[in-house]
């Protein structure tokens, strides 16, 4: 078979096209979510009908909401289409967004928060962004995408408290809706119509291999892991900006000031853990650390809590151990799926994800209704500890790589004698050729592999 090398070593206008518009109709969406989040808590105090645990219940709700859908919607824009998904998707988040907006009380809140979580289309997306891109680019298209996430989350929590003071929270809706109106305008003018759409193994669920993801203990603590991730998250922000307001003597339109340095810091000190995890392979203490990280800084929390200056402080270290952890459960589950359920294994995180923000939700409501604001950073700081123990028995991660090759038009015997060969190939660990995609899908050792032998198996043109 020939070489991959040539035209293949670089992306093409059209994936760089895909990777930016993907990660700008992402980020728009995303945006839209996480704006909230820094003031929500402070807004719902004054509906109607509000209690703390409604008030957690609407700022969860749209994670329930979207746990149960993003699979099927995924699946659904095999049949119809990414894009009418899409954007079908975004027209009902544009349409619970305003639902919001005109609400003035915390049921129609509610209610609008579901509906925008009903608007679930984070599987639709990496759907298309495979469509859009060749095996060998599909993880730099994916790995944009991702770093878009981590800077709308950065921004949303600077901007959501100068929003809040120019135009309120309900202000902060009407601008959500026109995100996702943006979103739906870049789905259909910028971004490029796949020439053929199917099913990606390494970006898709595949309902066949459900059973195998979720019966992988490995996977279920990461799973756990993500959950509880997003748990923290929602409860303490819940928390914060009350505090802050309440206790510290904040002024609400000075959070963003609190806010900006604790992230752009914690996003430098994020470095030195990532490359001593990943290049080093400390990734198993680095992890474990972060997560206790976690716990001592809602230790913290719940004891100098009424400090602007403390609460910053420690804010730094929950955004650093956030950012972390953020990174590195993503890599853990590529590095412990198994090559062709990465898609599937991914599917059950992303849903994971989503239903940890309304646990995190409903869970920080109840316990600030009962106990206060020290009920929630306690329980954060139990849920925390509770989580590391369970990741103390994963075992230590294999360091290999998702890695995809396209191998074209082959029989299911020779898928089988491909595989064979792959795997004597020096870097290479697992290899699984499916003749029906006409792609291998690789766990290799980046440090030890032969790409040159690894080429010789490409059916990419030179």
């Amino acid at each position: 078979m020939s070489s991959a090398v040539g035209k293949s070593d670089r992306m093409t206008p059209t994936e760089r096209k895909a990777a930016v518009a993907l990660a700008s109709l992402y980020a728009l969406r995303m945006l839209g979510m996480f704006l909230i989040l820094p003031v929500f808590a402070l807004y719902a105090q004054h509906l109607d009908g509000a209690t703390p645990f409604l008030t957690g219940l609407a700022i969860g709700i749209y994670g329930l909401v979207q746990a149960c859908l993003q699979i099927p919607f995924g699946m659904l824009s095999d049949r119809i289409g990414r894009k009418r998904v899409i954007i079908a998707g975004l027209v009902i988040f544009a349409v619970g967004s305003v639902v919001a907006a005109l609400a003035d009380s915390i049921l129609w809140v509610i209610i609008g928060r579901a509906i925008q979580g009903a608007g679930a289309i984070p599987a639709a997306v990496m759907a298309l962004a495979a469509d859009l891109s060749r095996e060998e680019h599909r993880t730099k298209v994916m790995a944009v995408i991702g770093v878009s996430i981590g800077i709308t989350f950065a921004l949303a929590m600077v901007l959501g408290p100068i929003l809040n003071a120019w135009v309120g929270v309900t202000g902060i809706f009407w601008i959500t809706a026109g995100l996702a109106i943006g979103g739906i305008l870049i789905t259909r003018f910028v971004i490029p119509q796949p020439v053929h759409s199917r099913l990606h193994r390494d970006a898709e669920p595949v309902p066949v291999l459900f059973k195998r993801v979720l019966s992988d203990r490995q996977l279920l603590r990461l799973n756990f892991g993500i959950l509880m991730l997003h748990v923290l998250l929602t409860a303490t922000f819940l928390a914060v900006p009350l505090a802050l307001k309440d206790d510290a003597g904040l002024p609400v339109a000075l959070h963003w000031e609190l806010y900006l340095p604790a992230l752009v810091l914690s996003m430098v000190a994020v470095i030195p853990f990532i490359i001593l995890a990943e290049k080093y392979r400390r990734m198993k203490p680095v992890f474990l650390g972060a997560i206790l990280a976690l716990c001592l800084t809602e230790l913290g929390l719940l004891d100098i809590h009424d400090s602007a200056l403390g609460i910053g402080i420690l804010l730094f270290a929950f955004f650093t151990s956030f950012n972390l952890l953020e990174a590195t459960l993503p890599s853990l589950i590529a590095k412990m799926a198994p090559p062709d359920a990465k898609g599937t294994a991914m599917g059950v995180y992303s849903s994971t994800q989503f239903l940890g923000a309304f646990i995190g939700g409903a869970l920080g409501g109840w316990l600030h209704g009962v106990f206060g604001l020290d009920g929630i950073f306690a329980g954060a700081a139990l849920a925390a500890l509770l989580w590391f123990l369970v990741a103390y028995t994963m075992k230590n991660p294999r360091y290999l790589s998702s890695y995809l090759l396209n191998v074209g038009s082959v029989s299911e015997a020779e898928a089988q004698h491909i595989a064979i060969g792959l795997t004597r190939v020096r870097g290479v660990a697992e290899a699984v050729v499916i003749a029906a995609d006409g792609v291998a899908y690789l766990k290799v050792d980046q440090h030890a592999l032969d790409e040159a032998a690894l080429r010789e198996f490409s059916a990419v043109e030179v």
